[in-house]
Order: C-alpha cells, then sequence, then structure tokens
C-alpha cells in the first residue's frame, strides 16, 4: 500500500499542533491507514511506509488519543470544525438472481436518505456484487442492475441524481469466500458510501 496524502485542512491542522501526532485511521473498507507525519527540524517530512516501524518506536497496534477542544485554540478548533464527517457505509442484500431487495433491507433506505439529507453536498456511490452462482459476464449485468436499482430508489425518495452514481462489481470482491456456483447471502449485496 503507498502513502495517501493528507487533505490541505487536516495538513493544516496536523502542522498548526505544536506537537505532531501521528493517528492512523481505518480506511473505509476497515483495514488500518497507512499514514505518517514526521517532523524533521521543524518542517513535515513523507515518510515511505514500509520505512514507519524502522523510523519510529511504534510497535503493535498504533495508540490514539481523543483531541480535546478546550485545548485548541480558535484557528485549530475551526480547522476541527471544518473537517467534513466521517464517510458512511450501508450494506444492503439482495434476493438470489434478482434485483429486489430482502426484506430485512428495505428499513436501510430510510436510514441513507436521512444521513444522505443531513450532508449538503453529499457524493453517493452505490456498488452492486452477486455471489458465485451464474457466469462472469451475467454476474458483471446482475451488480449493475442492483447498484441502478438502489440509486434509482434513492432518487424516487428525493435524493438528486447528480449526487449518486453506481458500479458493478459481479462476483468480485466476495464478502465470504466460496467456490464457483454457490449461492450466498453474504454476496449478494450493494454497499451504499455517502461521503
Amino acid at each position: 500500500m503507498s502513502p495517501r496524502l493528507l487533505p490541505p485542512l487536516a495538513l493544516a491542522l496536523l502542522t498548526s499542533c505544536a506537537t505532531p501526532s501521528l493517528t492512523l485511521l481505518p480506511s473505509e473498507e476497515g483495514r488500518q491507514g497507512a499514514v505518517a507525519v514526521i517532523e524533521e527540524n521543524g518542517k513535515p517530512v513523507e515518510v515511505v511506509v514500509s520505512e514507519l516501524n524502522s523510523r519510529t518506536n511504534l510497535s503493535g497496534p498504533p495508540r490514539t488519543k481523543a483531541i480535546d477542544p478546550a485545548k485548541l485554540n480558535a484557528r485549530q478548533l475551526a480547522l476541527l470544525q471544518a473537517l467534513p464527517p466521517p464517510a458512511v457505509r450501508l450494506t444492503l442484500y439482495f434476493r438470489e438472481g434478482t434485483t429486489q431487495l430482502t426484506p430485512d433491507s428495505l428499513s436501510g433506505l430510510d436510514y441513507l436518505k436521512t444521513e444522505i439529507a443531513a450532508r449538503p453536498g453529499a457524493e453517493v456511490q452505490v456498488t452492486g456484487y452477486t455471489d458465485t452462482v451464474g457466469g462472469d459476464d451475467d454476474n458483471d449485468r446482475l451488480s449493475q442492475r442492483r447498484a441502478e436499482e438502489v440509486l434509482a430508489t434513492l432518487a424516487e425518495q428525493g435524493i438528486e441524481k447528480a449526487m449518486m452514481s453506481a458500479v458493478g462489481r459481479g462476483e468480485r470482491e466476495l464478502r465470504e469466500q466460496t467456490g464457483d456456483g454457490v449461492a450466498n447471502q453474504a454476496n449478494r449485496r450493494v454497499v451504499v458510501t455517502v461521503r
């Protein structure tokens, strides 16, 4: 995994602190983040992730510390408050071979509508998946139709289509690894990410 650049706002927040600190946040996929900012002579330098353990004294999982807003100056507090809320991800499941949501997943649509409405200028990515029943081409088409079905349902509920996109991934990135031709509820899904 290669290092990702920090957004200017986050970099400004980090460099405005008197004591530099390192906080690794999980990625949207739930894996440990890999961002390092190390000060040398008062200037942040880029550190290749593979060098992280040899250049620091970190061992085991990184320690994190909550920010106490009372200890921030006005500029730091303004930067912190300007950061966007973390992304929200929700997984919806489908009946086998269809674009029909399972009954348990229907309530997720109301939750998504509320989350999207609370974020002016939100970006919504809808990604469809299938299990391993069927051929690759058929699964690619089915996963795309599932994503588009969720997008259309959200649009019917008043969410602007221009802020949403849909993509199908077929049987790639299985949630539960199975052999070919296996019907699996956990893999028949759409993941909706709201940023």
